[in-house]
Formats: C-alpha cells, structure tokens, sequence
C-alpha cells in the first residue's frame, strides 16, 4: 500500500496520457524480470459459468486500459478473471487531438476524449496471436470516426469476422460517446438492424469454425428509459448473450466542482457509480435474469462489487479504481465477489 502510494504520487505528477503509458511500459518491464510474480494473488475462488463461458472469478479489466492488446501477457498475472481489450476499429486511427486524457483526483474520477484511438483490428489481431495468454479474453470493437452511422453495421461486421476465432466473447460498443453520432445506434431506428445482422453473422462464424463465441452490447448510462426498454425488448428478442452496463457519462452533476468539469468526453470513476448502477438495475429489472449482465463503473471499493452483484450482475469490471487504487483493489474485489457466488 505505502509502494503504490508512492507509485501514484510519481505518476500523478506527469499528464494523464504520459502518465498511463509509463505505467504500462512499466508493468511490461516488471513481467520480463519475474517481477509480478511477488504480487499477492488472489485467493482461489469457485470458477464461475457465463453464458457458456468459465471464469476463474467474477472480476475482469474493462476495455480501454490495453487498447491495442499490446499488455495481455503482463496484465494477465495481476489476477483478473478475465481481460477485454480494444476497442478496436477496421483501420488505425490517431483519435482525438491531445490533450484528451484528464484526471479528477479529488473526485476519483477521469475524464477522456480519445475517440478510439487504436492500430486497427489486424494489428490487434497480431498481438494476440503473439501473446501466451489463454484465459478469458474478450475484443471490443467499434467503427471507424469516419464511417457514416447508416454504414456502421459493415465496420462491425469486418471486426466481428477478424475477431471471431480469437475472442472468447465479442463487445459491440455502441456507447462511447467520443465518437461523433455513435450512440445513435442505440436508437429505435438503428438498434435492431445492428443486433439482428450481427446475431446472423455470429451463426455463419459459428458455423464456419464450429465455435460458438458470444456477443455484448455495451451499453451508455444516459439512456432514456424509453430507449432502455426497447434494448431490453430486442436483446431478449434476438437472444443475445449479454449485456455490459456501462460506457462512461456525458454527466457533470457529480463533478460540478472541478476545474475540469467543462472538459468533453466520458466521465468514469467514483462520479460513475451511481448512474452505472441505476442504469444496470433498471436492466436487470427489465430483462428478468433472461440475459446476463457484466457490471463496470464506478466500482472503486469491495461494497461496490458487492452492490452490483446484489443488483444482477454476474460478472464486473474495473478500469479507473485500478488507476485510483492501485492492486490492492484487485484482490479486494475478487475477495468479495467470491463470497456472493
């Protein structure tokens, strides 16, 4: 605890942006000298089965953190039940201009634009193939910044098909919102003719490598209600594997004090936490335990994993209370959540 404190202290000093990759280098450098392996690891936990797939606990590491699946190897040996990366375009692009990345330390939370910057499904695609993990590993994946939305549906199609045979499941992420327009495809008039042409694409991979890899949706925490009943409607409808709530917020009304309050993007963290919950409650109430729901944001202590799960999460995932507190946080959670199974 005293380590990661002074860790934190260090990294807090420089940009956000800076800060993440030196953090990254860092754990990669640490992997290839034994280092993680003086880590405490989690105590063992009763695997669990979700929508067909076995995790060795409940606790993943949400999108966003190994973009580019760059640190699944070292990433894989902090305890994790499973690891998503991505998210993933059908080409590489830079994102938005920097300064993109901004931490709000007093509230516990982070502020990005990013606007899925990334190397593109192939080279992604690459470093999978090269890493040694084979545990869980979910691929999330988008559209490119400069695909119209009514084309949406081919850029997810082509990622779909290039991650098919490497992912244990598949993340739609339709509700970032650093990527003009694009949670319009959680809309009525987009949302069914997006699910129902993946759902028919799965069955044609399905069949192809006689593999059967389930597909998400990761859904925004700003939704109308009426917009999350028809989602509701359609998952169950289409039969889709599961739901993720959620993506980051739009909202300010937990960080209205802070000098960076003015700044677009997804707000996550601490400020999250109850928006993401009411958002997953509202879900599970409405899906009636029909389609599993992975929990994630704002999960920054044990009593939050706890919540979520009571709320009908099966699984949860974490991503700024890794930034904020470090490992520890990993073996709380995967502590906790093994006693609710």
């Amino acid at each position: 605890m005293f380590m990661f404190s002074i860790i934190r202290y260090l990294l807090f000093l420089f940009d956000p942006e800076i800060a993440h990759h030196i953090a990254m280098k860092s754990l990669k450098v640490a992997d290839f000298f034994g280092l993680l392996s003086f880590l405490p690891s989690p105590a063992p936990s009763k695997p669990r089965v979700v929508f067909g797939i076995k995790f060795k606990n409940a606790l993943g590491l949400a999108a966003g953190l190994d973009k580019n699946a760059e640190y699944i190897d070292c990433l894989s040996k902090l305890g994790f039940g499973f690891i998503e990366v991505g998210t993933l375009t059908p080409r590489a692009q830079p994102g938005n201009p920097k300064p993109r990345l901004f931490r709000l330390t007093n509230e516990e939370g982070i502020i990005n634009r990013f606007g899925f910057n990334n190397v593109g499904i192939d080279k992604a695609i690459l470093n999978i193939k090269s890493s040694k993990f084979t545990g869980v590993l979910g691929i999330n994946i988008g559209k490119n910044f400069d695909t119209p939305i009514e084309e949406a549906i081919n850029d997810y199609l082509l990622c779909f098909r290039k991650a098919y045979q490497y992912a244990s499941y598949i993340v739609i992420n339709i509700s970032s919102p650093n990527t003009q327009n694009l949670r319009k495809l959680q809309d009525e008039s987009f949302f069914e003719g997006l699910i129902s042409r993946i759902k028919l694409e799965q069955e044609a991979q399905a069949r192809k490598h006689q593999k059967y890899v389930p597909f998400l949706i990761k859904i925004s925490p700003d939704g109308s209600m009426k917009e999350m009943d028809n989602i509701i409607k359609l998952l169950i409808k289409y039969n889709i594997d599961g739901i993720i709530a959620t993506n980051t917020t739009l909202s300010r009304n937990e960080v209205s004090e802070s000098k960076f309050k003015d700044q677009a993007g997804g707000l996550s963290g601490e400020p999250l936490r109850s928006r993401a919950l009411k958002t997953q409650k509202y879900l599970y109430k409405g899906l009636k335990g029909k389609i599993p729901i992975i929990g994630v944001g704002g999960i920054m202590q044990a009593k939050d994993a706890v919540e979520r799960m009571n709320e009908g999460a099966e699984l949860i995932q974490i991503y700024s209370g890794l930034i904020f507190k470090g490992h520890r946080l990993i073996n709380e959670l995967c502590e906790c959540t093994k006693q609710r199974q």
